[in-house]
């Protein structure tokens, strides 16, 4: 249905005539015929205030679909750092009464989950700011400290608050009811090798291997990540220069060579296979993983300059390749570069 269309629908649930309404938006009553009769459309401006006075979301004066809807959702959490108490209320609302639609579940679903992440997103760089602060100001005292560890989930001492153990039993619960899906399988050897809990991760290495293949990049990388595990460096360096001369121009190869140089503090040769990756890639438009790998590397050496140069390189990726204008990733990229130009002073 037109947009016009509807307002007039609403307008007449709503007992109200055009003049009426024409009064509770501050315009003239001809403005309101005009859209009613598509001679003329709303003001972007003003699409608040009419959702708000037929009480209606401004999704609804459109009519979308259900596939609209959380499409644009999604879009808008995408974009957002922040979404208003009442947008959050409205999405929040629509998604759970899209649960009980087979159609839809799944979806929604996800889009449930990412919107209370969102949320908690939103809420952790306000407790991150005020945490910092609070560490400034009382630096000797622990609780600050805890609170400051907590919102930007710093490394914790204590082993029985640092292993991963929960996400493993969660992960193998996943993995034993879904044998033959491989990515729970990579989740789960994540977390065994976080807690270098070598043999296990080798064994559902294994299954792993059964469903991807021996050749495929990640087992080999694994492999590397379990003799680390172990403390054997030498043979995991051995298992990713094969990797390296088996696959040169493989920009996965590349990347995870990058991630294991960098994991074991080999700057230079992770931001030398960070570079091949993101010149080898083939998909369009690229990601920013690699640069922004890039990036931090710099900031770790001191090199602040090349950080912001590099943060610039991925200001222009997201605008040339993503088509980005002033999304919050663009936002933070630009506040990065200059948290790093300030530095270099």
């Amino acid at each position: 249905m037109e947009l016009g269309k509807k307002i007039r629908q609403l307008r007449y649930k709503a007992n109200l005539t055009q003049e009426q309404l024409a009064e509770q938006l501050g315009i003239g009553a001809q403005s309101v015929s005009k859209w009613e009769n598509s001679v003329a459309m709303p003001d972007i401006s003003a699409l608040p205030l009419i959702a708000e006075i037929f009480g209606v979301s401004i999704d609804d004066l459109f009519d979308l679909t259900t596939e609209q809807r959380l499409n644009r959702m999604e879009n808008r959490m995408d974009a957002e750092d922040d979404l208003p108490p009442d947008v959050f209320l409205e999405y929040e609302e629509f998604l759970k009464s899209q649960l009980g639609d087979e159609t839809y579940k799944k979806r929604a679903t996800e889009l449930i989950a990412y919107l209370y992440y969102h949320r908690m997103e939103t809420y952790g760089r306000k407790a991150r700011r005020f945490a910092r602060d609070a560490v400034r100001s009382s630096p000797d005292e622990k609780g600050c400290q805890w609170i400051l560890s907590k919102a930007e989930g710093h490394a914790v001492w204590d082993w029985n608050m640092a292993n991963h153990t929960q996400a493993i039993d969660f992960y193998r619960g996943i993995v034993e009811e879904n044998p033959g899906a491989a990515l729970p399988y990579m989740y789960l050897i994540d977390n065994l090798l976080a807690d270098r809990r070598a043999d296990e991760a080798e064994k559902y290495l294994e299954r792993l291997a059964s469903i991807k293949g021996d050749d495929h990049v990640m087992i080999a990388v694994y492999k590397a990540h379990v003799a680390l595990a172990r403390f054997d460096k030498p043979a995991a360096d051995r298992v990713i220069e094969e990797l390296i001369r088996s696959r040169p121009d493989d920009a996965a190869c590349c990347f995870e060579a990058a991630q294991y140089y960098a994991g074991t503090c080999r700057y230079d040769k992770a931001l030398e296979y960070y570079e091949l990756s993101f010149a080898n890639t083939k998909r369009y438009p690229r990601f920013q993983d690699e640069l922004l790998g890039i990036a931090d590397i710099y900031k770790i050496k001191g090199e602040y300059r090349k950080a912001a140069e590099t943060y610039d390189r991925i200001i222009d990726l997201l605008r040339t390749e993503w088509g980005l204008t002033d999304e919050s990733d663009i936002q933070h990229a630009e506040r990065k570069k200059a948290e790093m130009l300030a530095k270099a002073k």
